[in-house]
Protein backbone atom coordinates (compact mmCIF):
# COMPACT_ATOMS: atom_id res chain seq x y z
CA UNK A 1 0.00 0.00 0.00
CA UNK A 2 1.29 3.45 -0.94
CA UNK A 3 0.50 6.59 1.03
CA UNK A 4 0.71 10.10 -0.43
CA UNK A 5 -0.19 13.56 0.86
CA UNK A 6 -2.17 15.74 -1.53
CA UNK A 7 -1.91 19.52 -1.30
CA UNK A 8 -4.67 20.92 -3.44
CA UNK A 9 -7.26 23.63 -3.83
CA UNK A 10 -10.67 23.16 -5.41
CA UNK A 11 -12.94 25.64 -7.18
CA UNK A 12 -16.52 25.64 -8.38
CA UNK A 13 -17.14 27.09 -11.82
CA UNK A 14 -19.90 27.32 -14.43
CA UNK A 15 -20.19 24.74 -17.22
CA UNK A 16 -18.81 27.17 -19.83
CA UNK A 17 -15.79 28.18 -17.70
CA UNK A 18 -12.56 28.70 -19.64
CA UNK A 19 -9.19 28.20 -17.92
CA UNK A 20 -7.45 31.62 -18.04
CA UNK A 21 -3.86 32.38 -19.02
CA UNK A 22 -1.72 31.10 -16.12
CA UNK A 23 1.75 32.00 -17.43
CA UNK A 24 3.92 34.34 -15.39
CA UNK A 25 5.12 34.63 -11.78
CA UNK A 26 7.21 31.48 -11.98
CA UNK A 27 4.92 29.49 -14.29
CA UNK A 28 6.79 29.41 -17.59
CA UNK A 29 4.90 26.79 -19.57
CA UNK A 30 1.78 24.66 -19.72
CA UNK A 31 1.96 21.33 -21.41
CA UNK A 32 -0.76 20.36 -23.86
CA UNK A 33 -3.89 19.24 -22.02
CA UNK A 34 -4.31 15.50 -21.55
CA UNK A 35 -7.88 14.20 -21.63
CA UNK A 36 -8.59 11.42 -19.14
CA UNK A 37 -11.78 9.52 -18.39
CA UNK A 38 -12.12 8.48 -14.75
CA UNK A 39 -14.74 6.10 -13.38
CA UNK A 40 -14.94 5.71 -9.61
CA UNK A 41 -17.22 3.59 -7.43
CA UNK A 42 -17.45 4.73 -3.81
CA UNK A 43 -18.08 2.38 -0.90
CA UNK A 44 -19.71 3.14 2.44
CA UNK A 45 -22.02 1.74 5.11
CA UNK A 46 -25.81 2.13 4.77
CA UNK A 47 -25.69 5.15 7.11
CA UNK A 48 -22.73 6.65 5.24
CA UNK A 49 -20.43 6.52 8.26
CA UNK A 50 -17.24 6.88 6.21
CA UNK A 51 -18.39 9.93 4.29
CA UNK A 52 -19.65 11.57 7.47
CA UNK A 53 -16.20 11.01 8.98
CA UNK A 54 -14.44 12.72 6.02
CA UNK A 55 -13.24 9.39 4.60
CA UNK A 56 -13.71 8.36 0.97
CA UNK A 57 -13.14 4.74 -0.06
CA UNK A 58 -13.27 4.18 -3.81
CA UNK A 59 -12.27 1.91 -6.70
CA UNK A 60 -11.23 4.02 -9.67
CA UNK A 61 -10.22 3.18 -13.22
CA UNK A 62 -8.48 5.58 -15.59
CA UNK A 63 -5.54 7.87 -14.92
CA UNK A 64 -2.00 7.13 -13.78
CA UNK A 65 -3.06 6.30 -10.22
CA UNK A 66 -6.01 4.03 -10.94
CA UNK A 67 -6.72 1.55 -8.18
CA UNK A 68 -8.25 1.45 -4.71
CA UNK A 69 -8.01 4.73 -2.80
CA UNK A 70 -8.81 5.77 0.74
CA UNK A 71 -8.86 9.56 1.05
CA UNK A 72 -8.68 11.05 4.52
CA UNK A 73 -9.68 14.64 5.27
CA UNK A 74 -11.94 17.32 3.84
CA UNK A 75 -11.62 18.39 0.21
CA UNK A 76 -9.11 21.17 -0.38
CA UNK A 77 -5.92 21.76 1.63
CA UNK A 78 -3.77 18.78 2.57
CA UNK A 79 -5.30 15.30 2.36
CA UNK A 80 -3.75 11.90 2.93
CA UNK A 81 -4.48 9.23 0.35
CA UNK A 82 -3.77 5.52 0.83
CA UNK A 83 -3.46 3.80 -2.56
CA UNK A 84 -3.68 0.15 -3.49
CA UNK A 85 -3.39 -1.49 -6.92
CA UNK A 86 -6.56 -2.64 -8.64
CA UNK A 87 -7.78 -6.10 -7.67
CA UNK A 88 -9.87 -8.47 -9.73
CA UNK A 89 -12.70 -8.54 -7.25
CA UNK A 90 -15.00 -5.70 -6.31
CA UNK A 91 -14.50 -6.00 -2.56
CA UNK A 92 -12.16 -3.42 -0.96
CA UNK A 93 -8.72 -4.79 0.03
CA UNK A 94 -8.38 -5.99 3.62
CA UNK A 95 -5.58 -3.54 4.49
CA UNK A 96 -7.76 -0.56 3.54
CA UNK A 97 -10.71 -2.01 5.45
CA UNK A 98 -8.55 -2.24 8.58
CA UNK A 99 -8.03 1.52 8.38
CA UNK A 100 -11.79 2.17 8.36
CA UNK A 101 -12.90 -0.50 10.83
CA UNK A 102 -13.70 2.06 13.50
CA UNK A 103 -15.30 4.52 11.09
CA UNK A 104 -17.52 1.78 9.66
CA UNK A 105 -18.36 0.58 13.20
CA UNK A 106 -17.30 -2.86 12.01
CA UNK A 107 -20.14 -2.99 9.47
CA UNK A 108 -19.63 -4.19 5.87
CA UNK A 109 -19.40 -1.57 3.14
CA UNK A 110 -21.17 -1.59 -0.21
CA UNK A 111 -21.20 0.56 -3.37
CA UNK A 112 -23.12 3.78 -2.68
CA UNK A 113 -22.16 6.09 -5.53
CA UNK A 114 -20.53 6.21 -8.94
CA UNK A 115 -18.66 9.26 -10.22
CA UNK A 116 -17.70 9.65 -13.88
CA UNK A 117 -15.24 12.42 -14.71
CA UNK A 118 -14.03 13.78 -18.01
CA UNK A 119 -10.79 15.50 -17.05
CA UNK A 120 -8.59 17.88 -18.99
CA UNK A 121 -5.27 18.11 -17.19
CA UNK A 122 -2.36 20.51 -17.62
CA UNK A 123 1.11 20.45 -16.07
CA UNK A 124 2.33 23.82 -14.84
CA UNK A 125 6.12 24.03 -15.34
CA UNK A 126 8.85 26.50 -14.42
CA UNK A 127 11.61 27.69 -16.73
CA UNK A 128 13.68 24.55 -16.03
CA UNK A 129 10.83 22.23 -16.92
CA UNK A 130 10.07 21.26 -13.30
CA UNK A 131 6.39 20.42 -12.79
CA UNK A 132 5.16 22.84 -10.13
CA UNK A 133 1.53 21.74 -10.07
CA UNK A 134 -1.17 20.07 -12.10
CA UNK A 135 -4.49 21.68 -12.99
CA UNK A 136 -7.52 19.49 -13.67
CA UNK A 137 -10.63 20.86 -15.38
CA UNK A 138 -13.33 18.31 -14.50
CA UNK A 139 -16.76 17.76 -15.99
CA UNK A 140 -18.39 15.43 -13.48
CA UNK A 141 -21.52 13.26 -13.43
CA UNK A 142 -22.44 11.58 -10.16
CA UNK A 143 -24.94 8.78 -9.54
CA UNK A 144 -26.41 7.81 -6.17
CA UNK A 145 -26.55 4.02 -6.44
CA UNK A 146 -29.17 3.72 -3.69
CA UNK A 147 -31.88 6.26 -4.53
CA UNK A 148 -31.00 6.66 -8.22
CA UNK A 149 -30.28 10.38 -8.05
CA UNK A 150 -28.07 12.02 -10.67
CA UNK A 151 -26.14 15.28 -10.52
CA UNK A 152 -23.64 17.01 -12.82
CA UNK A 153 -21.24 19.85 -12.22
CA UNK A 154 -17.96 21.46 -13.27
CA UNK A 155 -14.96 22.01 -10.99
CA UNK A 156 -11.26 22.82 -11.03
CA UNK A 157 -8.60 21.10 -8.93
CA UNK A 158 -5.07 22.47 -8.58
CA UNK A 159 -2.62 20.10 -6.90
CA UNK A 160 0.97 20.85 -5.97
CA UNK A 161 3.70 18.61 -7.37
CA UNK A 162 7.13 20.20 -6.80
CA UNK A 163 5.94 23.76 -6.26
CA UNK A 164 5.08 25.63 -3.08
CA UNK A 165 2.05 27.39 -1.67
CA UNK A 166 2.93 30.57 -3.59
CA UNK A 167 2.15 28.70 -6.80
CA UNK A 168 -1.30 27.82 -5.47
CA UNK A 169 -1.85 31.41 -4.37
CA UNK A 170 -1.03 32.78 -7.84
CA UNK A 171 -3.16 30.20 -9.67
CA UNK A 172 -6.04 30.86 -7.30
CA UNK A 173 -5.83 34.62 -7.93
CA UNK A 174 -6.14 34.11 -11.68
CA UNK A 175 -8.89 31.51 -11.45
CA UNK A 176 -10.95 33.76 -9.19
CA UNK A 177 -10.50 36.68 -11.56
CA UNK A 178 -11.90 34.44 -14.31
CA UNK A 179 -15.00 33.60 -12.27
CA UNK A 180 -14.08 30.45 -10.34
CA UNK A 181 -15.26 30.29 -6.71
CA UNK A 182 -12.87 28.80 -4.10
CA UNK A 183 -14.07 25.73 -2.25
CA UNK A 184 -15.87 22.72 -3.63
CA UNK A 185 -17.01 19.76 -1.53
CA UNK A 186 -15.59 16.31 -2.10
CA UNK A 187 -17.25 14.65 -5.08
CA UNK A 188 -18.79 11.90 -2.95
CA UNK A 189 -20.37 14.47 -0.61
CA UNK A 190 -21.91 16.33 -3.52
CA UNK A 191 -23.42 13.15 -4.96
CA UNK A 192 -24.85 12.03 -1.61
CA UNK A 193 -25.81 15.48 -0.38
CA UNK A 194 -29.55 14.82 0.07
CA UNK A 195 -29.04 11.58 1.96
CA UNK A 196 -26.30 13.12 4.11
CA UNK A 197 -28.63 15.95 5.08
CA UNK A 198 -31.32 13.49 6.12
CA UNK A 199 -28.92 11.34 8.11
CA UNK A 200 -27.24 14.24 9.90
CA UNK A 201 -30.32 16.35 10.60
CA UNK A 202 -30.69 17.01 14.33
CA UNK A 203 -33.86 18.29 15.96
CA UNK A 204 -33.39 18.44 19.72
CA UNK A 205 -35.29 21.65 20.39
CA UNK A 206 -33.31 24.24 22.33
CA UNK A 207 -30.54 21.65 22.81
CA UNK A 208 -29.94 21.27 19.05
CA UNK A 209 -26.67 23.31 19.09
CA UNK A 210 -25.25 20.99 21.77
CA UNK A 211 -26.15 17.81 19.91
CA UNK A 212 -24.90 19.22 16.60
CA UNK A 213 -21.58 20.15 18.22
CA UNK A 214 -21.24 16.68 19.76
CA UNK A 215 -22.04 14.99 16.43
CA UNK A 216 -19.52 17.13 14.53
CA UNK A 217 -16.87 16.38 17.15
CA UNK A 218 -17.56 12.65 16.93
CA UNK A 219 -17.12 12.84 13.14
CA UNK A 220 -13.86 14.74 13.64
CA UNK A 221 -12.61 12.01 15.97
CA UNK A 222 -13.31 9.37 13.31
CA UNK A 223 -11.77 11.47 10.53
CA UNK A 224 -8.43 11.74 12.34
CA UNK A 225 -8.19 8.07 13.30
CA UNK A 226 -6.18 6.86 10.24
CA UNK A 227 -3.58 9.59 10.75
CA UNK A 228 -3.38 8.90 14.47
CA UNK A 229 -3.00 5.19 13.80
CA UNK A 230 -0.03 6.01 11.56
CA UNK A 231 1.55 8.07 14.35
CA UNK A 232 1.11 11.39 12.54
CA UNK A 233 1.76 14.20 15.03
CA UNK A 234 -1.20 16.33 13.94
CA UNK A 235 -3.49 13.31 13.66
CA UNK A 236 -2.76 12.21 17.23
CA UNK A 237 -3.25 15.75 18.53
CA UNK A 238 -6.50 16.39 16.66
CA UNK A 239 -8.01 13.05 17.66
CA UNK A 240 -7.07 13.69 21.30
CA UNK A 241 -8.68 17.14 21.16
CA UNK A 242 -11.88 15.60 19.79
CA UNK A 243 -11.93 13.18 22.73
CA UNK A 244 -11.52 16.07 25.16
CA UNK A 245 -14.26 18.09 23.49
CA UNK A 246 -16.70 15.20 23.77
CA UNK A 247 -15.89 14.51 27.43
CA UNK A 248 -16.25 18.19 28.22
CA UNK A 249 -19.56 18.53 26.35
CA UNK A 250 -21.04 15.53 28.14
CA UNK A 251 -20.04 17.10 31.45
CA UNK A 252 -21.13 20.69 30.84
CA UNK A 253 -24.52 19.69 29.42
CA UNK A 254 -24.93 16.35 31.21
CA UNK A 255 -28.63 16.80 32.03
CA UNK A 256 -29.41 16.20 28.34
CA UNK A 257 -28.48 12.52 28.65
CA UNK A 258 -29.15 9.56 30.91
CA UNK A 259 -26.64 10.02 33.73
CA UNK A 260 -25.45 6.43 34.11
CA UNK A 261 -24.96 6.02 30.40
CA UNK A 262 -23.17 9.28 29.83
CA UNK A 263 -20.76 8.66 32.69
CA UNK A 264 -19.94 5.31 31.10
CA UNK A 265 -19.26 7.03 27.78
CA UNK A 266 -17.04 9.62 29.48
CA UNK A 267 -15.07 6.82 31.14
CA UNK A 268 -14.50 5.10 27.80
CA UNK A 269 -13.47 8.40 26.21
CA UNK A 270 -11.00 8.86 29.06
CA UNK A 271 -9.52 5.44 28.24
CA UNK A 272 -9.15 6.41 24.58
CA UNK A 273 -7.64 9.76 25.54
CA UNK A 274 -5.02 8.01 27.67
CA UNK A 275 -3.95 5.88 24.71
CA UNK A 276 -3.59 9.00 22.56
CA UNK A 277 -1.94 10.94 25.38
CA UNK A 278 0.95 8.51 25.71
CA UNK A 279 1.90 9.04 22.07
CA UNK A 280 1.29 12.78 22.15
CA UNK A 281 3.38 13.37 25.28
CA UNK A 282 6.40 11.62 23.77
CA UNK A 283 5.97 13.45 20.46
CA UNK A 284 5.89 16.83 22.19
CA UNK A 285 8.36 16.32 25.02
CA UNK A 286 11.13 14.75 22.93
CA UNK A 287 11.54 17.58 20.39
CA UNK A 288 11.07 20.24 23.10
CA UNK A 289 13.96 18.92 25.21
CA UNK A 290 16.10 18.19 22.15
CA UNK A 291 15.78 21.84 21.16
CA UNK A 292 16.53 22.98 24.72
CA UNK A 293 19.78 20.98 24.69
CA UNK A 294 20.79 22.43 21.30
CA UNK A 295 20.35 25.95 22.65
CA UNK A 296 22.63 25.35 25.63
CA UNK A 297 26.27 26.49 25.42
CA UNK A 298 28.58 23.56 24.75
CA UNK A 299 30.27 23.88 28.13
CA UNK A 300 26.93 23.28 29.91
CA UNK A 301 26.16 20.03 28.06
CA UNK A 302 28.11 17.34 29.87
CA UNK A 303 27.78 13.83 28.54
CA UNK A 304 25.61 12.36 25.75
CA UNK A 305 22.47 14.14 26.94
CA UNK A 306 20.94 14.66 23.48
CA UNK A 307 21.44 11.01 22.53
CA UNK A 308 20.02 9.80 25.84
CA UNK A 309 16.94 11.97 25.43
CA UNK A 310 16.39 10.86 21.84
CA UNK A 311 16.65 7.19 22.82
CA UNK A 312 14.34 7.62 25.81
CA UNK A 313 11.52 9.38 23.95
CA UNK A 314 11.81 7.23 20.83
CA UNK A 315 11.26 4.16 23.02
CA UNK A 316 8.35 5.85 24.81
CA UNK A 317 6.69 6.86 21.55
CA UNK A 318 7.13 3.44 19.98
CA UNK A 319 5.61 1.65 22.97
CA UNK A 320 2.75 4.15 23.23
CA UNK A 321 2.00 3.93 19.51
CA UNK A 322 1.81 0.13 19.74
CA UNK A 323 -0.72 0.47 22.57
CA UNK A 324 -2.73 3.04 20.60
CA UNK A 325 -2.92 0.87 17.49
CA UNK A 326 -4.01 -2.07 19.60
CA UNK A 327 -6.75 0.08 21.15
CA UNK A 328 -7.97 1.40 17.79
CA UNK A 329 -8.18 -2.16 16.45
CA UNK A 330 -10.12 -3.44 19.45
CA UNK A 331 -13.85 -4.23 19.74
CA UNK A 332 -13.87 -1.81 22.68
CA UNK A 333 -13.13 1.14 20.37
CA UNK A 334 -15.77 0.09 17.83
CA UNK A 335 -18.31 -0.28 20.65
CA UNK A 336 -17.41 3.20 21.93
CA UNK A 337 -18.12 4.74 18.52
CA UNK A 338 -21.41 2.88 18.23
CA UNK A 339 -22.43 4.12 21.68
CA UNK A 340 -21.47 7.67 20.69
CA UNK A 341 -23.76 7.34 17.68
CA UNK A 342 -26.66 6.38 19.93
CA UNK A 343 -25.93 9.19 22.38
CA UNK A 344 -25.57 12.09 19.93
CA UNK A 345 -28.33 10.99 17.54
CA UNK A 346 -31.04 10.19 20.12
CA UNK A 347 -33.53 12.75 21.47
CA UNK A 348 -32.45 14.54 24.67
CA UNK A 349 -33.37 12.87 27.94
CA UNK A 350 -34.74 16.18 29.23
CA UNK A 351 -36.57 18.98 27.43
CA UNK A 352 -34.90 22.33 28.04
CA UNK A 353 -35.86 25.93 27.41
CA UNK A 354 -34.16 28.46 25.14
CA UNK A 355 -31.98 29.92 27.93
CA UNK A 356 -30.81 26.61 29.32
CA UNK A 357 -27.80 26.21 27.02
CA UNK A 358 -26.52 29.74 27.71
CA UNK A 359 -26.81 29.20 31.46
CA UNK A 360 -24.62 26.10 31.27
CA UNK A 361 -22.06 27.93 29.14
CA UNK A 362 -22.03 30.82 31.60
CA UNK A 363 -21.63 28.41 34.50
CA UNK A 364 -18.65 26.66 32.89
CA UNK A 365 -16.86 29.95 32.19
CA UNK A 366 -17.56 31.41 35.63
CA UNK A 367 -16.32 28.26 37.33
CA UNK A 368 -13.01 28.59 35.46
CA UNK A 369 -12.80 32.26 36.45
CA UNK A 370 -13.26 31.34 40.10
CA UNK A 371 -10.59 28.64 40.03
CA UNK A 372 -8.06 30.97 38.41
CA UNK A 373 -8.85 33.74 40.91
CA UNK A 374 -8.15 31.32 43.74
CA UNK A 375 -4.93 30.08 42.14
CA UNK A 376 -3.62 33.63 41.58
CA UNK A 377 -4.48 34.62 45.15
CA UNK A 378 -2.43 31.67 46.37
CA UNK A 379 0.44 32.85 44.17
CA UNK A 380 0.26 36.40 45.54
CA UNK A 381 0.27 35.08 49.10
CA UNK A 382 3.59 33.38 48.34
CA UNK A 383 2.65 30.20 50.14
CA UNK A 384 2.90 27.96 47.08
CA UNK A 385 5.28 27.49 44.18
CA UNK A 386 4.44 28.07 40.55
CA UNK A 387 3.79 24.33 40.25
CA UNK A 388 0.64 24.72 42.35
CA UNK A 389 -1.97 22.13 41.23
CA UNK A 390 -4.59 24.89 41.48
CA UNK A 391 -3.22 26.37 38.24
CA UNK A 392 -3.63 23.02 36.54
CA UNK A 393 -7.24 22.79 37.72
CA UNK A 394 -7.90 26.28 36.36
CA UNK A 395 -6.41 25.24 33.02
CA UNK A 396 -8.72 22.23 32.76
CA UNK A 397 -11.72 24.36 33.72
CA UNK A 398 -10.95 26.98 31.07
CA UNK A 399 -10.64 24.24 28.49
CA UNK A 400 -14.14 23.03 29.43
CA UNK A 401 -15.39 26.60 29.36
CA UNK A 402 -13.94 27.22 25.93
CA UNK A 403 -15.47 24.03 24.53
CA UNK A 404 -18.84 25.02 25.98
CA UNK A 405 -18.61 28.42 24.27
CA UNK A 406 -17.73 26.70 20.99
CA UNK A 407 -21.27 25.30 20.97
CA UNK A 408 -22.50 28.84 20.35
CA UNK A 409 -19.59 29.77 18.11
CA UNK A 410 -20.47 26.91 15.75
CA UNK A 411 -23.87 28.54 15.30
CA UNK A 412 -22.18 31.68 13.97
CA UNK A 413 -22.37 33.81 17.13
CA UNK A 414 -19.75 36.60 16.81
CA UNK A 415 -19.66 37.27 20.55
CA UNK A 416 -18.92 33.61 21.18
CA UNK A 417 -16.15 33.73 18.59
CA UNK A 418 -14.47 36.63 20.40
CA UNK A 419 -14.78 34.87 23.74
CA UNK A 420 -13.29 31.66 22.34
CA UNK A 421 -10.24 33.64 21.19
CA UNK A 422 -9.81 35.17 24.63
CA UNK A 423 -10.25 31.88 26.47
CA UNK A 424 -7.89 30.10 24.09
CA UNK A 425 -5.16 32.65 24.79
CA UNK A 426 -5.55 32.13 28.52
CA UNK A 427 -5.83 28.37 28.15
CA UNK A 428 -2.67 28.24 26.01
CA UNK A 429 -0.74 30.20 28.62
CA UNK A 430 -1.90 27.88 31.38
CA UNK A 431 -1.15 24.91 29.12
CA UNK A 432 2.41 26.10 28.51
CA UNK A 433 2.80 26.46 32.25
CA UNK A 434 1.59 22.93 32.89
CA UNK A 435 3.99 21.70 30.22
CA UNK A 436 6.83 23.33 32.14
CA UNK A 437 5.72 21.55 35.32
CA UNK A 438 5.60 18.15 33.58
CA UNK A 439 8.92 18.82 31.85
CA UNK A 440 10.54 19.46 35.22
CA UNK A 441 9.20 16.16 36.54
CA UNK A 442 10.62 14.33 33.51
CA UNK A 443 13.99 16.07 33.82
CA UNK A 444 14.20 15.18 37.50
CA UNK A 445 13.46 11.52 36.74
CA UNK A 446 16.01 11.42 33.94
CA UNK A 447 18.60 13.17 36.10
CA UNK A 448 18.10 10.63 38.89
CA UNK A 449 18.49 7.77 36.41
CA UNK A 450 21.69 9.30 35.07
CA UNK A 451 23.05 9.71 38.58
CA UNK A 452 22.13 6.10 39.45
CA UNK A 453 24.23 4.78 36.57
CA UNK A 454 27.09 7.11 37.55
CA UNK A 455 26.62 9.40 34.55
CA UNK A 456 26.92 13.18 34.76
CA UNK A 457 23.51 14.66 35.66
CA UNK A 458 24.61 18.32 35.62
CA UNK A 459 22.87 19.26 32.36
CA UNK A 460 19.54 17.87 33.58
CA UNK A 461 19.81 20.24 36.54
CA UNK A 462 20.53 23.18 34.23
CA UNK A 463 17.50 22.36 32.10
CA UNK A 464 15.35 21.93 35.20
CA UNK A 465 16.32 25.39 36.48
CA UNK A 466 15.51 26.97 33.12
CA UNK A 467 12.09 25.30 33.05
CA UNK A 468 11.42 26.56 36.58
CA UNK A 469 12.28 30.12 35.50
CA UNK A 470 10.07 29.73 32.43
CA UNK A 471 7.19 28.58 34.63
CA UNK A 472 7.53 31.65 36.86
CA UNK A 473 7.54 33.96 33.83
CA UNK A 474 4.32 32.37 32.57
CA UNK A 475 2.59 32.87 35.91
CA UNK A 476 3.58 36.55 35.76
CA UNK A 477 1.75 36.88 32.42
CA UNK A 478 -1.49 35.39 33.68
CA UNK A 479 -3.16 38.57 35.06
CA UNK A 480 -2.90 40.37 31.69
CA UNK A 481 -4.26 37.34 29.82
CA UNK A 482 -7.01 37.03 32.42
CA UNK A 483 -8.08 40.65 31.88
CA UNK A 484 -8.18 40.14 28.11
CA UNK A 485 -10.34 37.04 28.44
CA UNK A 486 -12.80 38.92 30.67
CA UNK A 487 -13.50 41.90 28.42
CA UNK A 488 -17.16 42.89 28.58
CA UNK A 489 -17.48 43.05 24.81
CA UNK A 490 -16.78 39.34 24.43
CA UNK A 491 -18.96 38.29 27.37
CA UNK A 492 -22.00 40.52 27.03
CA UNK A 493 -24.01 37.84 25.22
CA UNK A 494 -23.64 35.45 28.17
CA UNK A 495 -25.83 37.52 30.50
Amino acid sequence: MRTVVERERKFECPADFQVPDLLGDGIAALGDPVVIKLDATYYDTPRLRLTRGALALRRRTGGADQGWHLKVGAAGGARTEHQRALTRGRQPPADLMRLVRGASRGEPVEPVARVETRRREWQLRDADGVVLASLADDAVVGHDLVDGGRTAWHEIEVELVDGDEEVLDEVERRLRAAGAVPGSPAKIRRVLDDRLRDLTAIDAGAATPVFAYAAATRDSLVAHEPAARAGDVDGVHDMRVAVRRLRSTFRSFRALWDQDRIEGVRAELKWLGEQLGGVRDAQVMGPRLARAVRLEPDDLVLGPVAADLAEHFAADESAALTRLRRALSSPRYVELLSTLDDVVEAPPATEVGPRWVNKRIHRAVRRADGLLDTALERQSDGGVGDDDPALHEARKAYKRGRYAVEVRQRSGDKGAKRLVRGLKGLQDLLGDHQDSVITRQVLRDLGERAYARRANAFTYGVLYAEQAAHGRSLVAKLPAAQAKARRRKSRRWLR
